[in-house]
């Protein structure tokens, strides 16, 4: 326009960092990469980078993911904006907006290095960090995303393969709250709301032990949870 300085302000970098979780092992775990040059070489990060000029922020995650973990083919990735951090001295290199995004993964592969990652690795929740920049922080505020949405959405279900047993999906929730679940009870409340969950009709799996298979379900088509599935409190009863 005229008139217009577009270089009245200084200039500053836009990036995008990704908080992506997946269930192994029956453990939480986030996917973290080793930084291959600095700033912070050697430390464990969050996938991300730059925002190119031509990108919207989604594409970038999107491609950094690949560029950086080898997992271009991520079908079943639910990816969902998180929040923008802009502390000024968040990054040593120079002024740096990051747009963050929290993302689940199901039966996820396993990672490799790439770009300027020296290595990916899943890693249990619990065990990750100190990590570089403030991703300690980003990291804390996308699980906390995560375990707010499993109460009033039908989030809990991106974590599950296509078919699922009920007891798959308590365990979804029992490990991102890291909290033990009443198994008749939680049934009783995943079934009785209206679009939560689809029988599979006549899919059935061995789940151990000398039991009967147990059915199968898939996502149904509800996206919020009413009434809400609450966690437990401390004293055992829904908050």
């Amino acid at each position: 326009m005229d008139g217009y300085d577009k270089y009245a302000h200084e200039p500053f970098a836009v990036t995008v960092d990704l908080a992506v979780f997946t269930l192994r092992e029956g453990a939480l775990h986030v996917l973290l990469v080793e930084r291959g040059q600095e700033p912070y070489a050697g430390r464990w990060a969050l996938p991300g980078g730059f925002v190119q000029p031509d990108e919207s922020a989604e594409t970038a995650a999107r491609r950094e993911l690949a560029e950086e973990t080898g997992l271009s083919d991520v079908s079943g990735l639910h990816l969902e904006q998180l929040r923008t951090y802009s502390e000024p001295d968040r990054d040593p290199r120079m002024r740096v907006v990051s747009v963050a995004f929290a993302a689940l993964l199901p039966d996820a592969p396993e990672a490799h290095g790439g770009s300027d990652a020296a290595q990916a690795r899943w890693v249990p929740y619990g065990t990750a960090g100190p990590l570089a920049f403030d991703h300690d922080r980003i990291l804390a505020d996308a699980h906390d995303r995560v375990g707010a949405k499993l109460e009033y959405t039908c989030l809990a279900t991106a974590f599950c393969a296509p078919e699922f047993t009920l007891g798959e999906l308590q365990q979804v929730y029992e490990t991102v709250w890291g909290t033990e679940l009443d198994r008749p009870n939680f049934r009783r409340k995943v079934l009785a709301t209206p679009g939560f969950v689809e029988a599979v009709p006549g899919a059935a799996r061995l789940t151990g032990g000398r039991g009967k298979p147990a059915a199968l379900y898939r996502a149904g088509t509800a996206t919020a949870l009413h009434p809400p599935l609450l966690r437990p409190t401390r004293e055992g009863r829904p908050a």
